[in-house]
């Protein structure tokens, strides 16, 4: 038995299928299914039920997939707290972000990044707050940025900023010329949201529920870029994170209008598990990307 035997088992495990499994594994698959069968020789136990149209794991399979992943990630340790001795700004770096702070963010801090850190070799992960969670805590992940929620306690936090939202419009809108906003004006007005599962949904939802708005569920958007394109075409209201805006707060038929006292924001934070062993690399990652971040920032006041 080796690690590698163990990675396969998982790979099967993940997506049921011995060709799928193999592609991930970049083996082929008489290789894969080969060394799944010696695994289960050497057990002594039968690890799963195969048929042409799928693989069913047995309950005995289940425990011993639960333990290889939990061997995997704890053999990864022990690579990191090497490495994180002697070269901490070294390495691969796989760093999850949620879609709307992933565009905005990276080209503010990727050039300062490879120009502070050239030896950290960064891959990047797009998704939805409740996947990356969940990747993080698998150790699919090194690190999450994104926007910190409630129960999120059981990892580690670096804050990286506090991000202003702010009232976007169409430039037809009769609140077009406004220089800034009170949030309780939008009450009874009608507003337009993301789809379910982005986080800032519920947050902006927060907000616009305390002030008496309205959401017209006649239409959600899968991206701020979708949204923006709704909000032009049908006349309608939204709040959007500062960094997704431009300075100038015009653009393509939009207005961008802050808001007066209590801002309404979000906290932006970088996560990771708190047994990780790359502590000193997130501090200065995370101090690198605030600093950067303050100076965008700044140019909105």
């Amino acid at each position: 038995m080796n690690f590698r035997d163990l990675e396969y088992l998982v790979a099967l495990e993940e997506l049921k299928h011995f060709r799928k499994a193999a592609e991930k594994c970049f083996v082929s698959q008489p290789t894969l299914s080969g060394q799944i069968r010696k695994l289960e020789d050497e057990l002594n136990i039968q690890l799963m039920e195969r048929s042409s149209r799928k693989v069913i794991f047995t309950k005995a399979g289940l425990d011993i997939v639960a333990k290889a992943k939990t061997i995997l990630l704890e053999a990864k340790s022990l690579k990191e707290i090497a490495k994180s001795h002697t070269e901490p700004m070294d390495g691969n770096l796989h760093i999850g972000l949620i879609p709307t702070v992933a565009p905005y963010l990276l080209p503010l801090i990727i050039p300062e990044v490879k120009e502070h850190f050239p030896n950290l070799e960064l891959y990047l992960h797009e998704g939805q707050t409740d996947v990356l969670v969940k990747q993080l805590e698998a150790g699919e992940l090194d690190c999450l940025i994104l926007a910190i929620l409630p129960n999120m306690d059981m990892f580690q936090t670096y804050n990286l900023y506090r991000e202003p939202l702010e009232l976007a419009l169409s430039e037809n809108h009769q609140w077009a010329n406004k220089k800034i906003v009170d949030l309780k004006k939008l009450h009874g007005e009608r507003v337009l949201m993301l789809e379910d599962g982005h986080c800032l949904r519920d947050q902006a939802m927060s907000f616009c529920v305390a002030a008496g708005a309205v959401e017209d569920h006649s239409f959600k958007a899968t991206s701020l870029e979708t949204l923006r394109h709704m909000i032009s075409a049908d006349n309608a209201l939204t709040l959007l994170p500062q960094l997704a805006i431009p300075i100038n707060r015009h653009q393509s038929g939009l207005k961008y209008i802050p808001f007066s006292e209590p801002v309404p924001s979000r906290k932006i934070g970088l996560l990771c598990r708190k047994n990780s062993v790359r502590k000193l690399c997130f501090e200065k990652l995370s101090a690198l990307i605030s600093e950067n971040v303050d100076k965008k920032l700044q140019q909105y006041n």
